[in-house]
């Protein structure tokens, strides 16, 4: 099969890419520049054009649509931008397929757990039949896209699936996430560079899943997903930041002083937030795979090499 992959050089989006072209299907990158890929293409959400040359000549039967402004603080702080890229640009991609006028067997819009805002104990855990209540201009534009995407499956008959991921995690994120922000840290206190760490709110409970699971879940959807409908990508267990943080200590296997910075406090933050995945598991047959224990430890690997890298380069 051929396949696009909007934000295909992402950090979800390169592990699907690479789990595409293991089963054997072609596939298209399309995000911004990045390592010479030879399948990849540039894109550009904000420009109608491009998005519509790139979709027509992919010629793809199955597109994920990935690329977004992912990073909550960054959305606080620019919410229009925010909003073109992650409620226009949906609409552009899916304009451009309908343009396109080629049969696709599925597009995937990745959507976000961001959208069901704050919720009451009793609710958790998430699951699709919530209304959802966004809180902040991220979830507000996801919420958007969606209902952008539902509107092109009523009436263009457009076979769209929305994903809500929750927390991805493990190998190849960026520092600026929480996991991949400790894991960082953590590499430089054990090549000796320092012995104190800066964390956030460390009580805040969240639901991770690792991203080679989310790229399994986006192809059992892209396969059996019903179209119209939303699914969570989801672990199911809520898990506290300072337990993510005494695990990645244990791995590092070092001595640390943690230090809260309240500059890495969010005042928008959820005590809690987790979802339920019955409905993807029974629809597609999905299951987690990879441990958290497993993520944890891919992560502070990947940060170790970055790391070791990023010094060699500055030393070259």
């Amino acid at each position: 099969m051929r396949a696009l992959v909007t934000g295909g050089n992402g950090f979800v989006g390169r592990h699907l890419v690479a789990a595409l072209r293991q089963r054997g299907d072609e596939v298209i990158v399309a995000g911004g520049p990045r390592n010479g890929d030879d399948a990849q293409v540039l894109f550009d959400l904000s420009n109608s054009d491009n998005v519509r040359e790139v979709v027509a000549t992919a010629r793809a039967s199955l597109i994920f649509h990935l690329a977004a402004q992912s990073f909550v603080p960054q959305a606080t702080q620019t919410p229009l931008e925010t909003y073109d890229t992650n409620a226009m640009g949906t609409a552009r991609v899916i304009e451009a397929v309908r343009a396109a006028g080629a049969p696709f067997s599925r597009v995937i819009v990745a959507s976000s757990a961001e959208v069901y805002g704050p919720r009451e104990r009793d609710e958790y855990p998430l699951d699709e039949t919530l209304i959802p209540r966004p809180v902040t201009p991220y979830a507000a534009s996801k919420l958007a896209a969606e209902a952008i995407a539902r509107a092109a499956w009523r009436t263009y008959g457009i076979p769209i699936v929305i994903t809500r991921g929750f927390n991805a995690i493990g190998p190849g994120q960026d520092a600026r996430f929480v996991v991949a922000a400790f894991a960082a840290q953590l590499a430089s206190v054990a090549a000796g560079e320092t012995h104190r760490m800066l964390v956030g709110n460390l009580n805040a409970e969240r639901d991770f899943l690792d991203v080679r699971d989310v790229a399994q879940a986006y192809l059992a959807l892209a396969a059996c997903g019903e179209a119209g409908e939303v699914y969570n990508v989801c672990s199911g267990t809520p898990v506290a930041i300072k337990e993510l943080l005494r695990q990645l200590i244990t791995i590092a296997h070092v001595a640390v002083e943690v230090r809260e910075d309240p500059a890495r406090m969010r005042p928008s933050d959820t005590p809690i937030a987790y979802g339920n995945a019955a409905k993807l598991q029974r629809v597609t047959g999905w299951t987690r795979q990879v441990p958290l224990v497993q993520s944890l430890r891919d992560a502070y690997d990947d940060a170790v090499r970055r790391r070791g890298k990023a010094k060699d380069c500055a030393t070259a």
